[in-house]
């Protein structure tokens, strides 16, 4: 069985990278999927629905397209990770475990040890907390490939 596994969260650091990596150097047979992860791109998704929008409209509209592909991609996973880095608030990944939770869908939080007060009902509801991506890929090759 090939699982899907869902990488949400901070953007600036290059953690689905080494899991990607962790996880093709042991043949694990995952497929990961994600959400837009240029942040630019992200933030100009609803441009082209009313170019002259700013501020708060802006904002809004490229969140609800953005969505289109976060629920689709969420819904549809066996598994997410959701990072939550030290440098930025990540809202939106707070938001997807929420949704994960909702689901029923099984999900991993991926963070240091500093952030563990504010993101206790986060973590409250996964079914893991790894504070490196080699502890991600560890639960991930566990998960896979445990007879």
């Amino acid at each position: 069985m090939e699982w899907t596994v869902y990488l949400s969260g901070e953007i600036h650091t290059d953690w689905r990278e080494q899991i990607i990596e962790g996880c093709r150097s042991k043949q694990l047979p995952i497929r990961f999927t994600s959400a837009v992860t240029d942040h630019d791109a992200s933030d100009a998704a609803g441009d082209h629905l009313a170019p002259d929008s700013s501020g708060f409209w802006r904002d809004h509209k490229s969140a609800k397209v953005n969505a289109i592909r976060i629920k689709t991609l969420i819904e549809r996973c066996d598994l997410a990770v959701i990072r939550f880095g030290d440098k930025y608030k990540q809202w939106n990944a707070a938001f997807d475990a929420g949704f994960c939770a909702a689901l029923g869908k099984p999900y991993v939080t991926l963070h240091g040890e500093d952030i563990i007060h504010p993101l206790k009902e986060v973590d409250a509801g996964a079914m893991a907390w790894a504070q490196t991506p080699q502890q991600v890929i560890e639960v991930l090759e566990y998960v896979v490939s445990a007879q």
